[in-house]
C-alpha cells in the first residue's frame, strides 16, 4: 500500500488506477476461491496455496491472481505432473520435486531473518517434510543449513554436526518411528526447537501418531509441535521467530 501511494506521489499510477487497487486489495473471489491479497500485508509473509485436493485449473487461477497483485506464490505440496501442468500455463515458476514446491519470485529471495534456520531430519525417509521446510524457510528470506540422517539409532551421527545445531537461531526437526530426535536435539540447545512428527513407521506408529505424542511429551522444555508432516507450517513458525 504504502509503494502504490509512493507512486501516485510520484506521477506512476494515476488515481484511479490506485483506487481500483485498493478496491482488489482485501481479496479477490475467483470461479473457485476467494484468494487473499492482503495477507502479505496483513502478516508479513505471502499467500500460499496448498495444492493437495485443488485441480490444475483452480490453482492456475489462484496464481494469476496473486500474480496480477504483483505478489510472490508458493505451491506447496504439489506433485510433478500437477506442477508441470500449472507450469504449461504459467511457466515462469521454478519447481522443486525433492520439496514439491513451485515458486513464483525472485530466483534469490533477499535475506530477512536475523539467524540461521537449521532443519534437522531424523532419517533419509523423513526428508520430504525435512526438503519442504527448508525450502519454505529460504522463500521467506531465511538462512538455512540442513542436517540429515542424524536419528537416534546412530546418535554420533548428530553429536558430530553439534556445531551446526549450535550456531542456529531456531531449529526444526523432522523425525517419525518414535520421534525421539527432538528431545535430544532441545537438551543440546539454547534456542527454539520445532518438532515435525512425520508419517513414517511400521504399524505401531499410526501414520505419525505415535511421533508426534511423542514429542507432545518431550522432557525438553524448548520443544513445541506441529501436526504431522507438516514442513510448511513449522517453517512459517520458524520464519516468525527469525525475525523477531
Amino acid at each position: 500500500m504504502r509503494a502504490l501511494l509512493l507512486a501516485v506521489r510520484r506521477g506512476e499510477v494515476e488515481p484511479e488506477d490506485a483506487l481500483e487497487d485498493l478496491v482488489r486489495l482485501p481479496f479477490v473471489d475467483t470461479p473457485h476461491a476467494r484468494v487473499d491479497t492482503h495477507r502479505a500485508l496483513r502478516k508479513g509473509l505471502p499467500e500460499v496455496v496448498f495444492g493437495p485436493g485443488k485441480t490444475a485449473e483452480q490453482i492456475v487461477g489462484i496464481v494469476r491472481v496473486l500474480l496480477e497483485e504483483r505478489q510472490t506464490v508458493l505451491a506447496t505440496r504439489l506433485e510433478r505432473d500437477m506442477a508441470e501442468a500449472v507450469l504449461g500455463e504459467i511457466p515462469a515458476g521454478e519447481y522443486d520435486a525433492a520439496a514439491r514446491l513451485l515458486w513464483y519470485g525472485p530466483a534469490e529471495v533477499p535475506i530477512v531473518g536475523k539467524g540461521t534456520v537449521a532443519v534437522v531430519a531424523a532419517g533419509t525417509s523423513d526428508l520430504p517434510v525435512a526438503l519442504e521446510a527448508a525450502g519454505v524457510a529460504i522463500r521467506f528470506g531465511n538462512r538455512v543449513e540442513t542436517l540429515f540422517d542424524v536419528g537416534v539409532a546412530g546418535l554420533h551421527r548428530l553429536l558430530a554436526s553439534s556445531e551446526t545445531l549450535r550456531r542456529a537461531r531456531v531449529l526444526i526437526v523432522a523425525a517419525g518411528m518414535e520421534g525421539a530426535l527432538p528431545s535430544v536435539v532441545g537438551g543440546l540447545v539454547d534456542k527454539p526447537v520445532i518438532a515435525v512428527p512425520t508419517s513414517v513407521g511400521y504399524g505401531a506408529s499410526f501414520h505419525g501418531i505415535s511421533a508426534l505424542l511423542g514429542m507432545l511429551t518431550s522432557c525438553a522444555s524448548n520443544v513445541a509441535v506441529v501436526n504431522i508432516d507438516n514442513g510448511f507450517g513449522a517453517a512459517y513458525v520458524a520464519t516468525l521467530i527469525n525475525r523477531l
